[in-house]
């Protein structure tokens, strides 16, 4: 009755969301929500005032993703109203008319670096636009980004979902530096397997089989220009594989599209005209892409100083805010909340590293006088910007709460008992399933870390009971977080409020859970047939 009723809430929202009729996530998460918290409360026996603190805990932890969304759509909004968004959708038409092209460049190659720079869903805020811009359909991009942007999330954010994810386990003496090292090294090769049939399944959303054949030798060395660097990283580094992948895989790309190696003519290209994008138009208008990366990457590597300024946890000043809980806030201006309702709940915002403030707002602020934008339009948009952000504010609260009440009650919360279910019922075969709790994490979560975090301790303990690998149980964890991003709610609600889709997120679980049903298969193949080669 435990694992009925802690996988009913997953089940009933998943079909609310895929029916014929689907309600829309802004509906339908604060239902599951509220159901979740009402099982919680009855047949669990959750406390009260525990369940109210992860309430107020969750309405604290959506400012992460929101304001995430919120810079994401205030960039994307100023670069279509300065202008700049035209000059680029130009400059890439002459790199190459094809769609092919035009679609791993920016799906891939681009949003692999980005990914590796930043993480929290920014890679398919910042190409998913870019590809509208360039005449391809809102539905079908955002699917093609979810789907692209999963190679590369187990090393995102300079490897905070490896090194930061599975920091508890280290902590606690279950696994040393070298196996971490190791964790790294066996991710990075099941990735660059997946990765020669994913991004073929993310095109196939948006070109035929036909255009694919036509252009496999492109798409081929657009791939692998990002994963063999990444896997050649991956052997000494866990937090650079991405970036520096995405980086050369992203030049390589360009300057091979730009020579049309690998891409077959389009139809009728000798009649196709593109306007000419001068050198200084193009420079202005690559100015806040440039700066964003520029920024996002300088703020996320940790040999430089300024991702230990923008984390400092220092405290300035605290006030007790009585039955509340206590407030706190940093020397890095993070804002905390601890001893929710006099209980061990807290949550906390990094206003500086949450990659929203900085760099999205900055880089718009900054491009306002560049630019010279008129104060009627600045107001304008950052007032169509709030609204909308609405609707996904209601749907990440409503998601929110759901995982922090699964999450609740430790080795006997919802989530583990899913966890320790799943397990039991494999046993020894566990390798074939290892991957898909990582994506169950990351459905829940939002995050391949979080993901990490929460399940990492369930696959060590299964992994020793079974007498299977260690380092390949997690490292098959950390990929299935990764293709999970595929089908997080939290990911395609972004995605669908930056491009200005609605009602489309079950249509659209329905559509990635495909390629993430075969990305576990394909790990799952790895895991028995290259891995015990390689290690």
């Amino acid at each position: 009755m435990d694992l009925i009723l802690s996988v009913l809430p997953i089940v009933l929202l998943i079909y609310l969301m895929v029916k014929r009729n689907a309600l829309p996530s802004y509906v339908a998460l604060p239902l599951i929500a509220g159901l979740v918290y009402i099982i919680h409360l009855t047949y669990f026996d959750g406390s009260f005032l525990e369940l109210n603190a992860n309430f107020i805990s969750a309405i604290i932890s959506v400012m992460t993703p929101i304001t995430v969304i919120f810079g994401a759509v205030l960039f994307n909004r100023m670069m279509e109203m300065t202008g700049a968004m035209d000059v680029l959708r130009r400059w890439l038409g002459n790199i190459s008319p094809n769609p092919v092209a035009q679609l791993m460049i920016i799906g891939w190659a681009f949003a692999f670096m980005i990914e590796g720079a930043s993480g929290f869903g920014t890679p398919a805020a910042i190409a998913a636009p870019l590809l509208v811009g360039l005449g391809f359909k809102p539905l079908q991009v955002a699917i093609l980004a979810l789907i692209m942007n999963s190679v590369p999330v187990s090393f995102g954010a300079v490897g905070t979902p490896t090194w930061f994810g599975f920091g508890e386990l280290i902590n606690k003496g279950y696994i040393n530096d070298g196996q971490l090292s190791e964790i790294g090294q066996i991710t990075s090769v099941v990735h660059l397997f997946a990765s020669l049939i994913i991004p073929i399944l993310a095109l196939r959303v948006i070109v035929s089989w036909q255009q694919i054949r036509q252009n496999l030798l492109f798409i081929i060395i657009s791939i692998l220009a990002c994963t063999l660097p990444y896997v050649a990283i991956a052997w000494f580094n866990y937090e650079f594989p991405s970036l520096v992948g995405g980086a050369i895989g992203l030049f390589i790309s360009v300057g091979v599209a730009s020579k049309g190696i690998g891409l077959s003519k389009v139809k009728e290209e000798s009649e196709i005209h593109h306007e000419k994008v001068s050198t200084p138009q193009l420079l202005k208008s690559l100015f806040p892409t440039a700066s964003l990366i520029i920024i996002l990457a300088i703020t996320r590597i940790q040999q430089l100083p300024f991702k230990a300024m923008l984390n400092d946890s220092s405290e300035l000043f605290s006030l007790h805010l009585g039955y509340l809980g206590n407030f706190h806030l940093s020397k890095g201006l993070i804002f905390s909340l601890t001893d929710i309702f006099t209980t061990t709940q807290a949550a906390s915002y990094k206003m500086l590293y949450v990659p929203a403030l900085i760099p999205f707002v900055i880089t718009v602020l900054i491009s306002i006088p560049i630019f010279s934008l008129k104060w009627k339009n600045t107001q304008s948009l950052f007032t169509a910007s709030f609204k909308q952000v609405q609707k996904p504010f209601l749907a990440l609260v409503g998601a929110l709460i759901m995982v922090n009440v699964m999450l609740m009650g430790g080795e006997n919360s919802m989530v583990q008992i899913i966890g320790r279910g799943l397990a039991s019922a494999t046993g020894e075969y566990w390798t074939m399933f290892a991957s898909y709790l990582g994506a169950i994490g990351a459905f829940f979560s939002g995050s391949n870390t979080v993901s990490n975090l929460t399940f990492g301790a369930v696959q060590y303990s299964v992994a020793n009971a079974t007498g299977i690998s260690v380092p390949l149980i997690l490292a098959l964890q950390s990929v299935g977080g990764a293709m999970g991003n595929m089908v997080c709610i939290n990911n395609i609600i972004a995605v669908c409020s930056v491009l200005g889709i609605e009602k489309a997120e079950g249509r659209i679980i329905k559509t990635t859970a495909v390629p993430m049903f075969i990305y576990g298969v394909i790990a799952a193949l790895v895991a028995y047939l290259v891995i015990p080669l390689l290690f």
